[in-house]
């Protein structure tokens, strides 16, 4: 509003002029015309989820098309999966979920979400969950990889590169192979489509989100294709939309060695307990040695002898320094005769997981290099500057090899759309840098910052400081005045 001439005037732009028209107009339905009118018109059976299961959690399958561009041809599945707001007189609307990946399954995620959420928030909102095209229920897809194929991350070494070029070149050519008519098809953009088919056919104007981990980057594309559409984003774990992809995986690096300093930091103040040096430079040296040792050397553990590039991949860890420390200490213990360390957590990865996961991070965006030596050229400058792992998010992937370039430019991020971002301090995977950044793409959007928080995912993992400001936006619209930081 501007005063002129003592009269209080306002002053529309185009787009407020279209926000107006948007919040008086129903927009559940596509437009007169449209061809995708007819896939929000399809009428949905809910069933329960599993034989057995709760009669409260059903499931459904909504009908999309496989390219948006050819609305009238192939059509594909997408996987929905709902748990009604406890509050008929209360409820406000749907909140859609996703658990990130990409190609993470969330069929299962109203049903876990819900003892997570507060009993105001589960009563607002129905709960509504979704594999994301190629996951999980939803017409997937596969590559038909090895194990080996399946892992995402392989340290630089001048003589296991070229092995390294073959492995990414393979898994690119079995994809394109086994699903190369579906995979292009399979990116964020059309993900984000398939959910305002969801909304439309739930019946809804507008759609609350929750996104986690990549789900934090769909959900802020959404906000950017569908502004009128978007109600109340929760976005857990935030990944910079501009980094979108490759420099989504170098920036894993600097991030591991800000977690490595404060981890020497800790154990040193705490060396009568666990004896790895008593000045923070001792026990860097005490790390750096036991990785030497490994490579001539592989220490035995429970889940086979690892070598120190093997070490050297469980950066992430060094964000829980409790927890870290006892494996440090039983590493260096077996190194010097000792019995069998513990194995290296890791989490299987499912062929049908990794397949949607390159098809999304090639399809997205056409940042990657093609040449192999540029990878090779930024490994060895990466892991200069990030000796813990510096390398392994730089290094040559199946991206270098895809068939077809990404079939649209990457959503650039840049709105005004209200959202909460929540982050601990020490995520490994959505470091604190990345989450920032998307704070700066979202300018409508508030941040919370869990000071001292460690691990990937802060409503995800449990109760938090954060929790508050979560049940207090979603439950009344009201966003924190300034960003904040709780905790500590």
């Amino acid at each position: 509003m501007v005063l002129r001439g003592g009269r209080t005037t306002s002053v529309l732009t185009v787009g407020a002029v279209t926000a107006a028209l948007a919040a008086l107009t129903p927009v559940t339905a596509f437009a007169a015309g449209d061809p995708m009118q007819r896939y929000a018109k399809q009428q949905l059976r809910w069933e329960r989820c599993e034989s057995g299961g709760p009669a409260g959690f059903e499931c459904a399958k909504v009908t999309v098309p496989l390219d948006y561009a050819a609305p009238a041809g192939r059509t594909i599945e997408i996987a929905i999966s709902r748990v009604k707001a406890g509050s008929a007189k209360e409820r406000r609307g749907v909140l859609l979920m996703n658990p990130g990946g990409p190609g993470n399954p969330g069929l299962t995620m109203p049903a876990e979400m819900e003892p997570l959420l507060s009993a105001e928030v589960r009563d607002r909102f129905d709960l509504i969950g979704f594999d994301p095209r190629g996951a999980g229920q939803s017409s997937p897809v596969g590559c038909d990889l090895t194990a080996d194929e399946r892992s995402f991350q392989h340290p630089y070494k001048e003589s296991t590169f070229g092995k390294d070029v073959e492995r990414a070149r393979s898994v690119a050519d079995k994809c394109w192979a086994k699903a190369g008519d579906v995979l292009p098809h399979i990116t964020t953009r059309n993900t984000a489509r398939d959910m305002d088919v969801v909304r439309a056919v739930l019946g809804e104007r507008r759609i609350s989100y929750y996104g986690y981990s990549y789900g934090t980057y769909l959900g802020a594309v959404y906000t950017q294709m569908f502004p009128q559409r978007t109600d109340r984003v929760v976005l857990d774990s935030a990944l910079d939309p501009s980094l979108a992809w490759r420099d989504s995986f170098r920036g894993w690096a600097p991030a591991a060695e800000l977690a490595f300093t404060r981890w020497t930091e800790w154990a040193a103040a705490r060396n009568d307990a666990y004896g790895l040096g008593t000045t923070a430079a001792e026990v860097r040296r005490t790390y750096w040695d036991l990785v030497t040792h490994a490579d001539r050397t592989p220490v035995p553990t429970g889940g086979g002898a690892l070598d120190g590039d093997a070490i050297r991949s469980g950066y992430g860890a060094f964000v829980h320094v409790e927890a870290v420390t006892p494996w440090i200490v039983a590493l260096k213990a077996a190194a010097e005769g000792g019995p069998a360390a513990p194995g290296a957590p890791a989490g299987e990865v499912s062929d049908n997981m990794t397949a949607v996961t390159w098809a999304v991070f090639c399809g997205d965006t056409r940042s990657w290099p093609r040449d192999p030596e540029q990878y090779r050229q930024d490994a060895i400058r990466d892991r200069a500057r990030y000796p813990l792992a510096g390398d392994l998010g730089a290094t040559v992937q199946p991206c270098a090899f895809w068939k077809s370039a990404a079939r649209e430019p990457a959503t650039v991020v840049n709105n005004d759309v209200n959202a909460l971002i929540v982050q601990n301090q020490w995520d490994p995977q959505a470091t604190l840098a990345m989450a920032q950044g998307m704070r700066r793409a979202l300018h409508g959007a508030r941040m919370v910052t869990v000071a001292g928080g460690e691990g990937h995912g802060v409503v995800a993992a449990g109760p938090s400081c954060a929790d508050g400001s979560v049940t207090r936006y979603l439950t009344t619209g009201r966003l924190p005045a300034k960003d904040l930081t709780c905790g500590g």
